[in-house]
């Protein structure tokens, strides 16, 4: 690589890990004064967990553009399939509900749980495909796939809460294999919105604090199915609308 991608990468991870595990290790007790907050007001600051992902990427996209064009953008080379990938798990999950201890309607909580997530998981991808997909554009696919995977881990700090060597060396491999998964997403529709649907999935499926236990595990095969099989449908017609070929800017 070169020093000027080395320097650019490293602005980003530094800003990155530094910031966003303020939140999401709740240093300054955070965490206490959102749970006074209204329900609806955790779509706002759901992205802060990832603040630092926000920021670095912004930062590092900014100088790279400056080297040649970038091939990511929020929409990627298709706006309309773009919103429609993204309604679909947030549709979903107002239908089948979200219980919670709160004592809110489960399909409006599944509604408030659907697009924080979506969000946070948007702010996430913004760095790890928005940027940095980019940035390794022509890099060996197992390289630059077990690069960003293994960032990515190291970026959770899971194991200074877990320290089973086994537990971590699942997730890594879970977060490398993802990498690969969503990068084909990235390079298929060079949309973020369409790689968050697959980040936003995964999520629902097995890391997500917002809904925690609110989702039943045959409701979220429910889910899970009825994602994987509309956007199979959706990235098979991707790209082939000629109207299709123009990007959409950040």
């Amino acid at each position: 690589m070169k020093n000027s991608r080395i320097v650019r990468i490293i602005i980003f991870y530094i800003i990155a890990i530094s910031l966003s595990n303020i939140f999401r290790f709740d240093i300054f007790n955070w965490d206490s004064i959102l749970d006074k907050l209204p329900a609806f007001t955790i779509i706002l600051f759901s992205p802060l967990q990832a603040i630092g992902i926000i920021i670095g990427a912004i930062i590092s996209i900014s100088l790279l553009k400056k080297k040649h064009k970038t091939n990511m953008s929020i929409w990627g080379t298709s706006k309309k399939l773009s919103i429609l990938m993204s309604l679909i798990p947030i549709t979903l999950m107002i239908i089948i509900g979200v219980s919670n201890s709160k004592g809110i309607n489960t399909h409006y909580f599944g509604l408030i749980g659907a697009v924080a997530t979506f969000v946070y998981c948007f702010a996430e991808e913004i760095g790890w495909r928005g940027y940095l997909e980019d940035e390794l554009w022509k890099m060996k696919p197992l390289i630059k796939y077990t690069l960003i995977g293994f960032l990515w881990y190291l970026w959770h700090l899971s194991f200074i809460n877990n320290f089973s060597i086994l537990s971590n060396l699942q997730f890594l491999v879970i977060l490398i294999l993802g990498s690969w998964g969503i990068g084909q997403i990235a390079i298929k529709t060079k949309s973020i919105i369409a790689c968050t649907c697959f980040h936003l999935l995964v999520n629902i499926m097995m890391f997500n604090p917002i809904i925690k236990d609110g989702i039943t595990g045959s409701s979220k095969l429910i889910i899970l199915f009825l994602c994987i099989g509309i956007w199979i449908f959706v990235l098979g017609i991707w790209g082939k609308n000629k109207k299709n070929l123009v990007i959409n800017k950040v």
